[in-house]
């Protein structure tokens, strides 16, 4: 399954103010941040990589799973589903992964 351009195109949409670059990723998009991937899209979700701490909790949403494309998930990072990505709702995701991207030192 192709990555949906409608979320990348809401997320590019977001994130390029921030001075966020697009690369294609994963079968799908990324945006970096300095170097630093902020989140993307794959398939039909959004993912993010948020703090280690943060992504725990983000786990506990029913529409949040592990972004798991190796055998050793990385930590902090998430895979929030469609039903999860209202505007407000990916707004605060992406922001979220920005405040904490923000504070990793630039590639």
């Amino acid at each position: 399954m192709a990555f949906d351009p409608e979320l990348d195109c809401r997320v590019e949409e977001l994130v390029t103010p921030w001075g966020a670059s697009r690369k294609k990723m994963f079968g799908g998009t990324c945006y970096l941040l300095n170097g630093n991937i902020v989140g993307g899209v794959t398939r039909d979700s959004l993912f993010v990589r948020l703090s280690p701490e943060d992504g725990e909790i983000a786990l506990r949403r029913p529409d949040v799973r592990p972004f798991d494309i190796s055998k050793n998930p990385m930590s902090g990072w998430v895979i929030i589903a469609p039903d999860g990505l209202d505007d407000d709702s990916l707004e605060e995701w992406l922001e979220q992964a920005r405040d904490y991207v923000s504070t990793l030192p630039a590639k």
